[in-house]
């Protein structure tokens, strides 16, 4: 008796399965080559603009390169080292790391809430609009506009004027207790508004039927929210994540704006760290690296978030 393998073997030599996939591929090859036109503006355009950049900086990076002179000569990893020994390099990396949990802990949770709270809400149009308003202000304008609301006779001194007997004088881009606590409610001020869309995105994808069925079971809204409606919103919440964590990184605005001379360097970040070795300081090596370490610091980060969504992905299927 020929074996179940034989007798699959045999019917697919019958049928010329070895014909279709050389036809599939010669026709895949050919849709291939027609679509090299309409690649090639785009491919230029990502070639030109962000890899010869990026691998020039790269470069630069293992030089002692000077303003408009050229390279002096080749230093190896002397920038790196150099890099390791700066006192404001661990100060910039420890304000970074704190940023970056600021902007994943605060919008998304306050992104969360409001998306909740919109969802149903009669006349949500308008509230949602006037949430994601901050949203499309340039950083530049809105650290501005917040550098008065925050000075000792702005806005906000006034206002908690109203609740004293006495006039309130505080500093609050000029104290170095108060100074960054400032910048992270201007930034989440600014993106929660974009965190709320995209997670009512995510709760409008969520199928109805299982809800229903909770409903119907007598689940607690509570208890809705947390077995079904929060899994169900993983995948967005995962994406909302890597997009937080690229904010945190490559704030620069708001704190060049709003605090990067002020007290005992307390506001500087790795973006602003790289900004004043390499435009102030006209140290473009040295800047150079920095920008390299901030690179590889963010695609590990998003190397290991994607990593994690696959999973979260996989265990929703």
């Amino acid at each position: 008796m020929t074996p179940a393998s034989d007798q699959n073997a045999a019917l697919l030599a019958r049928i010329g399965i070895d014909r279709i996939r050389a036809q599939e591929t010669a026709r895949r090859r050919r849709a291939f080559r027609r679509a090299l036109p309409f690649l090639a503006p785009a491919t230029l355009f990502v070639v030109v603009f962000l890899l010869l950049p990026v691998g020039y900086n790269v470069w630069l990076s293992f030089t002692r390169w000077q303003r408009f002179q050229g390279w002096d000569e080749f230093a190896g990893l002397a920038n790196y080292f150099r890099l390791a020994g700066n006192p404001f390099f661990g100060r910039a990396l420890a304000n970074t790391a704190m940023w970056v949990g600021a902007s994943i802990v605060f919008p998304i949770a306050i992104g969360l809430a409001l998306a909740m709270f919109f969802r149903r809400m009669p006349g949500q149009e308008m509230f949602k609009t006037v949430i994601f308003l901050p949203r499309i202000l340039a950083p530049t304008a809105v650290g501005v506009m917040w550098f008065y609301v925050y000075a000792p006779d702005g806005l906000l001194n006034r206002g908690l004027s109203l609740f004293t007997d006495e006039p309130v004088r505080i500093g609050w881009l000029f104290s170095e207790a108060t100074i960054t606590p400032a910048m992270i409610a201007t930034f989440v001020w600014q993106t929660c508004g974009l965190v709320m869309v995209l997670l009512l995105l995510g709760l409008a994808a969520i199928p109805r039927d299982p809800l229903e069925a909770a409903r119907i079971d007598g689940a607690t809204p509570l208890q809705i929210f947390r077995h079904i409606t929060l899994p169900l919103l993983a995948p967005t919440l995962v994406m909302v994540t890597i997009l937080s964590v690229l904010a945190g990184f490559t704030v620069f605005d708001l704190i060049w704006v709003m605090g990067s001379s002020y007290p005992q360097q307390r506001t500087l970040s790795l973006a602003v760290f790289m900004y004043f070795e390499a435009f102030q300081k006209s140290g473009w090596a040295f800047g150079a690296a920095v920008a390299v370490v901030i690179g590889l610091v963010v695609l590990v980060v998003t190397w290991a978030q994607t990593v994690w969504q696959a999973r979260v992905e996989r265990r929703l299927r």
